[in-house]
């Protein structure tokens, strides 16, 4: 087991494990428990009573974080023609087709989101080997699959985030910079609070939202209270 480092124990302290705070409480803490020098990320975990393995219990899609994750988002988009100028208008970083296809099969990962127009799924296809595993593979469940590029681009410039529930049902979800006002995150966090409880499958039985709790980079596990959103 890893050794934690003196600054991760004296911020460990300061968080009651045995305690669910409030949404502000929660932020307020993740932030005050950063131990780093840069600025770090905040993350959220939601774990949810939901059994990943049936086809009607996964939960898979995005939402667009009111204030942004504070990161810069750099896309690329498989298109052709029109829609290729389109994308370029939008903002995109890399636009274009078969020869970005094969520079990602020579080892090239210098972006963060693929968008796809529909047409160009059959050959982004090709891709599934590399792309899936890195979780860059284009969906329609997540608006990465459209011919509407231009919203596409936009969003994810805006700061859409993705989430899916891993095999042990959880969602990890980043909401913001420390940096970030402390509404702001709070804020973020709701949304996406409120997108997963709209999203929950009808054959999710017991209790859905099971816990939820706010991270930094390297910092220790803040517990939500579910009943202060």
């Amino acid at each position: 087991m890893a050794k934690k480092g003196k600054k991760y124990l004296e911020a460990v302290k300061l968080v009651d494990s045995s305690k669910a705070y409030s949404v502000t409480e929660a932020i307020d803490l993740a932030k005050k428990t950063n131990s780093t020098k840069f600025d770090a990320t905040v993350e959220v975990a939601f774990r949810l009573g939901i059994d990943p393995k049936k086809a009607d219990q996964q939960i898979r899609g995005a939402v667009v974080l009111p204030n942004g994750t504070g990161k810069t988002q750099r896309v690329l988009v498989f298109a052709k023609g029109e829609k290729a100028k389109e994308a370029e208008a939008a903002g995109a970083d890399y636009v274009g087709d078969s020869e970005y296809i094969t520079k990602i099969q020579q080892g090239w990962f210098d972006f963060d989101v693929i968008v796809a127009t529909p047409d160009m799924m059959g050959e982004v296809g090709k891709l599934g080997r590399v792309l899936g595993p890195k979780g860059l593979m284009p969906n329609p469940k997540t608006g990465t699959v459209s011919f509407d590029v231009t919203k596409a681009v936009n969003e994810i410039k805006a700061g859409k985030v993705e989430y899916r529930a891993d095999k042990a049902g959880i969602i990890h979800v980043p909401i913001g910079k420390v940096s970030f006002e402390d509404n702001k995150l709070v804020e973020n966090l709701e949304t996406i609070y409120e997108t997963l409880m709209k999203a929950k499958p009808a054959a999710a039985k017991g209790t859905y939202m099971k816990t939820v709790s706010v991270t930094t980079t390297m910092g220790p596990g803040v517990k939500v209270d579910s009943s202060s959103f």
